[in-house]
């Protein structure tokens, strides 16, 4: 089965064309984020491969199908409502991917902010947008990721911005947590804000406001958030051993995908992520592994017993934090940042560097990263 590459800086336009030719059959599959090799098998219905990366930093390229991609977007429909969608994220990964195709699965292409995020430029994509469809309201949606939403309540005391922002039916935002004083100066303006879950393997975003969408299941177990339903994807291409260890069938028949978010239910079934089982952060959108961001920092002179950590961030949801038990240089953070920028890109740079009298120990050796943790957030 042929499939198109589309780097991830191909124009949003082309990826639309490329993915309305992909659902109605008449195109190839999409190769988005990284190639797809000629002589690759792929399950019958597959429309794209969405390469993102792992815990551990490695790629994993997730095989997403036509019924699970229409699932998640019908599903979205039927939660929020049918409309108009404009597209600010980028088209090669799943939430970009999902905005186009909740418009495609409605009979019209989204209508996409060009260039730069900026309150101006969203001010005006909402300006191409229907206002009314035969003399009825045209119901607006857009998904954002958190710092875009800062982005825009940055400027909301500008009218055009404010007033734009409350045209929206649902603002939906998700990517990474959502900061709670960025929801309550949402709310302030008068903004419809949906907070989303999900992930690459379950097609976008399939939990809104902590419940889960229609057909969409969850359940905890051994502290481990899964989930089940109809969008999830068919695993990981050429990983078979990946998939049956992240994707299991219960005795039921059900197939549920481990998402290695520790979570909680409540009894009436809304969700609460409490963090990663991994040593996993989510910066701007991307997973950072804290793992690979201590190792980078470690092989600096002078800081080889360095510990990793993550701490909250109003911007960017989370963010690395240095912990040393030595004295500080004055450039020490320009050079973490400088060194963790080039091995692990821009969402790994350390936010800052916290100095302690000793770093605290389990009794096995290793460091406390909880007692640290905590002692960041402080």
């Amino acid at each position: 089965m042929s499939a198109l590459f589309l780097p991830s800086a191909t124009p949003a336009a082309q990826v639309v064309t490329a993915a309305r030719c992909a659902m109605n059959g008449t195109g190839p599959v999409l190769a988005l984020g990284a190639p797809v090799a000629d002589d690759a098998v792929l399950p019958a219905g597959t429309i794209a491969v969405v390469t993102t990366s792992g815990s551990s930093g490695v790629p994993k390229s997730v095989i997403l199908s036509r019924s699970a991609l229409t699932a998640s977007a019908m599903a979205t429909a039927d939660r929020l409502g049918a409309g108009e969608w404009m597209l600010t994220l980028p088209p090669t990964y799943v939430a970009g991917l999902q905005v186009i195709i909740r418009s495609l699965v409605q009979g019209h292409d989204p209508v996409v902010l060009d260039g730069h995020f900026s309150p101006d430029a969203f001010v005006d994509t909402a300006g191409r947008m229907h206002a009314t469809a035969d003399g009825a309201p045209v119901p607006r949606f857009v998904s954002l990721v958190p710092a875009q939403l800062q982005t825009l309540l940055d400027a909301a005391d500008d009218p055009a911005v404010a007033g734009t922002g409350r045209s929206f039916r649902a603002m939906l935002v998700g990517g990474q947590a959502v900061a709670p004083a960025l929801l309550e100066r949402a709310r302030e303006e008068g903004w419809r804000i949906v907070r989303t879950y999900g992930s690459t393997e379950t097609s976008g975003g399939c939990v809104y406001d902590g419940r889960a969408l229609d057909r969409v299941s969850l359940r905890i177990v051994d502290g481990e958030l899964q989930v089940a339903g109809p969008t999830l994807a068919d695993g990981y291409l050429g990983e078979p051993e990946r998939t049956d260890a992240v994707f299991l069938t219960d005795a039921d028949g059900i197939r549920w995908y481990r998402t290695g978010d520790a979570g909680e239910l409540t009894d009436d079934g809304v969700l609460s992520i409490t963090g990663r089982l991994d040593n996993v952060i989510i910066s701007g959108g991307v997973n950072v592994s804290l793992d690979r961001v201590e190792r980078v920092v470690r092989a600096i002179p002078g800081f080889e017993d360095v510990v990793v950590v993550g701490a909250d961030h109003e911007r960017w949801g989370q963010v690395p934090v240095v912990v040393t038990a030595h004295a500080e240089h004055a450039d020490a953070l320009a050079r973490v940042r400088d060194t963790v920028e080039a091995e692990v890109g821009v969402a790994g740079r350390p936010d800052r560097i916290v100095p302690v009298a000793e770093i605290p120990l389990l009794a096995s050796g290793k460091p406390d990263r909880r007692v640290l943790t905590a002692l960041v957030a402080r």
